[in-house]
């Protein structure tokens, strides 16, 4: 059955994205160290086009999510870090050149609208102007017999989650610290959502995976 899934890196403080995001540091103030475990890894290189990595309990998991995953929905700041009309965003592109890893549709939430943006390796990114549900419907319909998955950011997770359309959250939790930043969690009724864990995996790099099924 196709379900709505989320993965995300999250530090042991509780913070997915540092303090302090710009365009140039899209990921906040040390938030780069949140996702140093996936660069060397086999699949997240092959992803990426690049040969080689390491295979290991972390490429694994990651493999299982790439493999599972039929299209994605993602905010107009997870897909380029800009706001306003398309003309005055300097990254009007994205982020991942000619060739992202995606290699499936993308649906990106904006208020502006844009035509459809094709790139190599199967992804094309669709630029949806009315709603979480609407982006949902046609990712639901692009990605066949696989998952959806929530690309990020923190916001759009929480509104899918608050929302009650999320089926499972994976986290990913990095032994560091960040002090300030971006909570996952920080916009949510706690009433209103109930987590129930699934499956624990430890890894190498002393992250450690944790999946949740989001109970309805």
């Amino acid at each position: 059955m196709q379900k709505l899934t989320f993965e995300i890196s999250m530090s042991l403080d509780g913070f997915v994205a540092g303090p302090n995001q710009t365009p140039e540091q899209p990921l906040g103030e040390g938030g780069e160290a949140l996702h140093e475990w996936v660069f060397p890894l086999a699949a997240f290189r092959e992803a990426h086009g690049l040969p080689g990595g390491e295979t290991n309990a972390d490429s694994d998991r990651l493999a299982e999510t790439l493999a599972g995953t039929g299209a994605l929905v993602m905010g107009r700041r997870m897909f380029s870090g800009g706001e306003g009309p398309w003309e005055n965003d300097p990254n009007a592109d994205g982020w991942w050149g000619d060739n992202p890893p995606f290699r499936a549709p993308v649906f990106v939430l904006t208020h502006h609208a844009r035509e459809p943006l094709p790139k190599r390796g199967g992804t094309t990114f669709t630029f949806v102007t009315d709603g979480l549900e609407a982006a949902l419907e046609q990712a639901r319909a692009a990605a066949g017999d696989k998952d959806v998955a929530v690309g990020g950011g923190a916001s759009v997770a929480q509104q899918y989650l608050g929302a009650g359309l999320l089926d499972e959250v994976l986290i990913h939790v990095v032994p560091v610290l960040l002090g300030d930043g971006v909570r996952l969690f920080d916009a949510l009724d706690p009433r209103t959502v109930e987590l129930q864990q699934t499956q624990v995996i430890e890894s190498p790099s002393g992250v450690a995976h944790i999946a949740y099924r989001v109970v309805k």
